[in-house]
């Protein structure tokens, strides 16, 4: 690999983790995600800091929790001062490039302002892609915020741009990212809509634990949802074939990841926003550099780790202001001091923040604070508990439960220390009303926090 290697981000839009045949799906959606993880890296336990779109990428682009950029919620532009992963690489000499949703400028839904860009000098984007394209009606816009129209599919269209840019740029490292709608909703008709005969495919075929127990929209809307997800994977083998041909895979690093999942109404009225796995889990996998042959990393990673692993992975400092950490010890082996725990936080359906181990999942709200006006609270009240291993479907909430007000408590100081870290003021944090009884339940306080 050249010393500088080059960088792509394929950054899908709400996919849920176990779509891909390397968490155990069946339907063969995703080979070619599946062949990168298995012989590059593959971070088995992936966990997004906020389940929303907005505040997701604001993570992924400045490294830092969501409430430290401000980007909270949905339209709140990145400030002008946040650093972001395109100004940190520009200023290693690599060109930088976004192709698709942003979701971080104010105002319209298509064109952004150069300043609120982020510093990507290649442009070719839209702020609202759900909102300024159809399935087979692309537009973007360009660094003039001129309207772009792309012919195909959506994510054919948009792969095409992204092949396009890479032959162009063959000479100097590049920093990619290359962010699709899919397999996101259509927002204007609320479904989703895969290429001709691709929904077909897979109606009925499969549904998960969790979507079998509660419904939701699932049954009307997985088929189409999981045809969405075949053609990104097949979009992402063309842009490997790409690599191969133009003999730069090897000299290439890619992250795929997503920004959060879909738990298809079931724990609210619509998607994501909520502290469940069916919101907080994804697919994500590193190939090239020094991940290849890293095999699967079984501690828990936050989306905020990615944007220092992407740095260090490409030989460039990581600025010690960013929240996460880099992921290559991991990889290497030596990853005594790691946290084996994520912090999440929550918005526009509440003010929510969460913790999650490789057991429990322990999760506060704000009664008093409105999940669209308000960034955080001081006061919080225990609103669920779920033990991962008995229950990994999350439907049996355990808090309030006596059997289990040791674990709540020790949960409690640990989330409160992952706040404060984030540059949260130290909060109140109430337990849940108690209730009786709650069966002859032991929980194993020594294996309680893993």
């Amino acid at each position: 690999m050249k010393e500088r290697p080059n960088v792509i981000v394929f950054f899908t839009d709400q996919q849920r983790w176990d779509t891909t045949g390397i968490h155990g799906n069946t339907l063969d959606l995703t080979p070619n995600f599946d062949r990168l993880a298995r012989a590059g890296t593959d971070v088995h336990y992936s966990i997004t800091c906020q389940p929303v779109c907005g505040p997701a990428r604001a993570c992924l682009q400045t490294g830092l929790y969501a409430t430290e950029t401000g980007c909270y919620r949905n339209g709140v532009p990145l400030p002008s001062e946040s650093r972001t992963l395109a100004q940190h690489f520009g200023d290693a000499g690599y060109d930088t490039a976004y192709i698709g949703k942003w979701h971080l400028a104010d105002g319209a839904h298509g064109p952004v302002a150069p300043e609120q860009r982020g510093g990507y000098d290649f442009w070719l984007a839209s702020n609202l892609l759900e909102f300024t394209s159809d399935a087979y009606d692309l537009v973007m816009y360009d660094k003039n915020g001129l309207p772009v129209k792309l012919p195909g599919y959506r994510v054919d269209a948009q792969t095409d741009a992204a092949i396009r840019y890479i032959d162009e740029h063959q000479d100097a490292p590049f920093f990619l990212f290359l962010s699709y709608i899919e397999p996101h909703h259509q927002n204007h008709r609320d479904d989703y809509p895969a290429p001709p005969g691709y929904a077909e495919r897979y109606r009925g075929r499969w549904l998960p634990p969790d979507l079998a127990a509660l419904g939701g929209s699932s049954h009307q809307q997985l088929a189409g949802y999981l045809g969405m997800i075949k053609r990104l994977d097949e979009a992402l083998g063309r842009l490997v074939d790409a690599l191969i041909s133009l003999e730069m895979l090897e000299d290439t690093i890619i992250l795929f990841t997503s920004d959060h999942g879909n738990h298809f109404k079931t724990r609210n009225a619509e998607y994501k926003r909520s502290c469940h796995d069916a919101s907080v889990r994804v697919p994500t996998m590193l190939h090239g550099g020094p991940f290849t042959g890293g095999g699967r990393i079984s501690q828990l990673v936050s989306l905020i780790d990615l944007p220092p692993t992407l740095l260090d992975a490409a030989g460039l400092p990581v600025p010690k202001g960013m929240s996460g950490g880099s992921i290559l010890p991991l990889v290497h082996g030596k990853a005594d001091d790691w946290q084996n725990e994520v912090f999440i936080q929550i918005s526009e359906s509440q003010v929510g923040r969460a913790i999650r181990s490789k057991r429990w999942k322990y999760a506060v709200t704000a009664p008093d604070k409105h999940g669209w006006e308000d960034a955080g609270s001081d006061y919080y009240v225990e609103s669920e508990l779920y033990d991962l291993l008995a229950d990994p479907e999350e439907l049996h909430n355990r808090a309030g439960l006596e059997t289990h007000r040791e674990v709540c408590d020790v949960l409690r100081s640990r989330l409160i220390r992952r706040m404060i870290e984030a540059n949260e003021d130290e909060p109140i944090i109430e337990p849940a009303p108690l209730v009786r009884g709650g069966g002859q339940l032991q929980v194993d306080i020594e294996e309680g926090w893993h």
